[in-house]
């Protein structure tokens, strides 16, 4: 590669939403391999690009390009990629092998796909509309591994979950540098609402009405949660009866993480002072929670639970195979979205099995930020109680439909592993606001001083 193209790679990726490293600059590029997917008019290339940095760690990333470095901009090259997955074709590259394939029985592979449009919103991926049937989520930066969204989907969409827009094909790299989940096709779900647009929405209107729905939702995750609990062909996905060292390093983790952050908050942030100078208090609360005497078992879960993952599709698409229980009068249904798990945590991580309150935990954080939203972003008075009924709702539904053999025994036990998880997630939510959104930071400090108040 000539200086002049290696500083064109760079500029181009750096620039790109999809580049993750928005705050350092590559100082290297190297293309560590390439496909020629078609050789034809118009040429097909996919690149895998290393981009390095003076910290000496280096990041991978996905490419397709024609001769204007990107060519998902046009409408041809995505078909192409569609029908590859449709003919199960296997490429060659120089160090391996790009291969596509369809999951077996996806009628909606066969369509004409004529009209093409690309999701302007999407962050961290690349994600292409076709005839609003069926929808190509490109992967950009890729780890070694397999990508959670094709695990969770494909085994989700075997056992005939409906609740999920439904896996329909995908391509992965295999060689050399490493192997890795490049992209997924699946079911586009029309006539649907994002799950966290749909909650402000309805906390302006009608509170009780979105409360209804938050049950169904709960029943939804418990279904999700029973069927990835009970997955025994399978190594990866095999329910784990957790080690005695499993609950100590949750909450270590959790710990030092506590640790960490309330040595690093600013001082001229007055947004801080209900929990400043208290991380010991939040770490001996810590402490006395992980005297779990259950604690079920470990599974592969959602990882990155919360309303902005979901949809609610009028048309009702995606009823369960559980029969939704006291949900009179249903006018749609969930469908669960995105189960690439968080993603500033490493592939390694995120695959992991964990305990499936985790879920549980991110989804009640969520009704607390929907609550905080109202307020900030569209000046909304929320019933005081809603929060509260909300979780109750949204418990009351999980609880039906959860194998309770995955989760731990007595609603004391349960309680205890949901506030260590909620903990977890509210630390969590600390760094990220106070890195993005200073004026949100009252949302995680809230939930950490009504965590210590509940202590006293």
């Amino acid at each position: 590669m000539t200086a002049s193209s290696e500083r064109e790679l760079i500029d181009f990726v750096a620039c790109q939403r999809w580049y993750a490293s928005k705050t350092r600059a590559p100082t290297h590029a190297e293309i560590v391999d390439r496909a020629e997917l078609r050789d034809a008019d118009p040429r097909l290339e996919l690149l895998l690009i290393s981009l390095g940095f003076e910290t000496g760690t280096h990041e991978t990333y996905q490419l397709l390009t024609d001769d204007t470095l990107d060519a998902l901009a046009d409408p041809r090259h995505v078909r192409e990629l569609v029908h590859m997955m449709r003919r199960g074709v296997t490429v060659n590259a120089g160090e391996g092998q790009v291969e596509f394939r369809p999951l077996e029985g996806f009628a909606g592979l066969g369509t004409e796909l004529t009209q093409v449009r690309r999701i302007e919103t999407e962050q961290s991926n690349t994600s292409i509309v076709f005839d609003d049937e069926l929808i190509l989520k490109v992967f950009r930066r890729l780890e070694p591994g397999v990508n959670p969204e094709l695990e969770l989907l494909r085994v989700l969409t075997e056992r005939g979950f409906e609740n999920i827009a439904q896996l329909g094909g995908w391509y992965a790299y295999a060689g050399a540098p490493m192997d890795a989940t490049l992209g997924v096709l699946q079911r586009y779900v029309r006539d649907a609402v994002d799950g966290w647009e749909l909650a402000l929405s309805e906390l302006e209107t009608a509170p009780d009405r979105f409360l209804t729905r938050l049950r169904r939702l709960g029943e939804v995750t418990g279904v999700m949660h029973t069927l990835l609990g009970n997955v025994s062909s399978d190594p990866s996905f095999a329910p784990e009866e957790p080690s005695s060292e499993s609950l100590a390093l949750l909450t270590a983790t959790v710990d030092e993480e506590i640790q960490r952050i309330f040595l690093e908050l600013p001082d001229d942030e007055e947004s801080l002072d209900p929990i400043r100078g208290r991380g010991e208090e939040v770490r001996e609360r810590l402490a006395h929670l992980s005297h779990v005497a259950s604690f079920g078992k470990v599974i592969r879960h959602h990882g990155d639970y919360h309303l902005g993952q979901t949809l609610w599709a009028e048309s009702g698409a995606g009823a369960s195979s559980a029969e939704p229980v006291a949900v009179p009068e249903r006018d749609g249904d969930w469908v669960i979205l995105d189960f690439e798990g968080e993603p500033a945590r490493s592939l390694h991580e995120r695959r992991r099995k964990r305990s499936p309150l985790r879920d549980v935990a991110g989804m009640l954080r969520s009704f607390a930020y929907a609550v905080s939203a109202a307020g900030i972003m569209r000046g909304i008075s929320v019933p005081a109680d809603w929060e509260l009924r909300a979780r109750e709702e949204f418990l009351a539904g999980y609880d039906v439909t959860i194998d309770h053999a995955l989760i731990p025994s007595g609603t004391a036990a349960v309680e205890r592993l949901l506030t260590i998880f909620e903990l977890e997630k509210a630390v969590y939510e600390l760094r990220y606001e106070l890195n993005n959104r200073p004026d949100w930071i009252g949302i995680p400090v809230a939930a950490i001083s009504r965590m210590l108040e509940d202590a006293e």
